[in-house]
C-alpha cells in the first residue's frame, strides 16, 4: 500500500522502502514513559504517559529530538506491544496517553486504538503538518489534540522544514481538530479530558511571524483558544547551518510575542519559564518502557 498519510504524499510502499518520514511501515518507538514537561493540564501531578515515535514527516532542521526524528533511532514493536505499552503506562497512574509525532504511523495507531482504547484520554501530539482526511479517520479515537503551528510564511517553512505548503495544511488541520474537539473539558483537578491546545515555538528573529500566527488563530479560532507560547528553542540538529538559528531567543523577543497575544485578547495562554531553553529538558531516547 502506497503511503499517503501526510501532506508529503510520497507514495512509497513502506512495507518495502522507507518513506519521506525516514521509516518503514513497522511501528518504531524510542521511549515510552511518564513525562512531566507538557502543559500543566496535560502533565498534571502524575505525568503524561508519553510514547515517542521515531521518524518524522516534517523534519525541521532545528529539531531537539533530532536523533529520533531524523536519525530514526528506535525499536520496532508490534501493534500488540503498543497496546501493552498503553496499559503499562496507565498502570503507572498517568493522566493520559500522549502520542508524540504519530502522523506517519496514524494507520497503525488507529488499529490499536480501535481494539484497545485506553481508559484515560488519548493525546495526538504533532507538528500540525497533517492531512485532514487522516485526522478524520481518527475521529472519536482522539480526545486531545496538541498540535504545533510553526510557520505562516511559506518561505520560512520551506527553508527550515522543507515544506513550503506547511501553513496550507496545518491551518486546515487545526480547523479540523477544533471541529472534532470544539470544547475544552477539564476534570475537577484541572486535568484536560478533551480539547485542543495549540503550541507555537518562537524562533530567533521570527517574532513578527509569531504575531501573524496569533492573528490567524484569533480570526479563525477565537481568542478563547488555548495557546502555548514556547520559549524553549535551543539550537539542535542542523541549526548551525543557519546563522539566525544559532542562538536561543532573547527575553525581549519572548515578551514581545506574549504581550501581543495579551493585547489581542487571548486569556488562555501557557507561558514558559525562560530557562526552559535547555538541553536538560530533552528526554533520553534510551528505549525506556519500550
Amino acid at each position: 500500500m502506497r503511503c499517503e498519510l501526510c501532506p508529503r504524499m510520497c507514495g512509497v510502499d513502506r512495507s518495502k522502502n522507507k518513506g519521506r518520514c525516514g521509516v518503514g511501515n513497522e511501528i518504531t518507538v524510542a521511549r515510552a514513559a511518564k513525562h512531566m514537561w507538557e502543559e500543566p493540564p496535560v502533565s498534571g501531578s502524575r505525568g503524561s504517559g508519553t510514547v515517542f515515535f521515531s521518524g518524522c514527516n516534517l523534519g525541521c532542521v532545528y529539531c531537539q529530538n533530532y536523533e529520533i526524528s531524523h536519525g530514526a533511532k528506535g525499536k520496532i514493536i508490534s501493534e500488540e506491544r503498543l497496546a501493552e505499552i498503553f496499559t503499562e503506562l496507565e498502570a503507572e497512574g498517568v493522566h493520559n496517553i500522549n502520542l508524540v509525532n504519530p502522523t506517519h504511523y496514524a494507520d497503525r495507531i488507529k488499529k490499536v486504538l480501535e481494539v484497545k482504547r485506553p481508559s484515560v484520554p488519548v493525546v495526538y501530539n504533532s507538528s500540525g503538518y497533517e492531512r485532514v482526511s487522516t485526522l478524520q479517520s481518527h475521529e472519536g479515537l482522539i480526545d486531545i489534540y496538541l498540535p504545533d503551528l510553526k510557520y505562516i510564511s511559506d518561505e520560512r517553512s520551506a527553508k527550515y522544514s522543507g515544506a513550503e505548503d506547511y501553513f496550507h495544511f496545518a491551518s486546515r488541520a487545526l480547523l479540523e481538530m477544533k471541529r472534532q474537539c470544539p470544547e475544552n473539558i477539564f476534570d475537577k483537578d484541572g486535568i484536560m479530558q478533551k480539547g485542543v491546545i495549540i503550541r507555537h515555538l518562537i524562533l530567533p528573529q521570527n517574532t513578527n511571524q509569531s504575531i501573524k500566527i496569533l492573528e490567524w488563530i484569533s480570526r479563525n479560532l477565537g481568542t478563547d483558544t488555548l495557546i502555548s507560547l514556547m520559549s524553549q528553542y535551543t539550537p539542535c540538529g542542523r541549526a548551525e547551518k543557519y546563522k539566525e538559528l544559532t542562538r536561543k531567543i532573547t527575553e525581549r523577543e519572548y515578551e514581545k510575542v506574549v504581550s501581543a497575544a495579551e493585547e489581542m485578547g487571548f486569556d488562555n495562554i501557557f507561558i514558559q519559564a525562560y530557562d526552559s531553553a535547555s538541553e536538560n529538558f530533552i528526554p533520553d531516547f534510551d528505549f525506556s518502557g519500550v
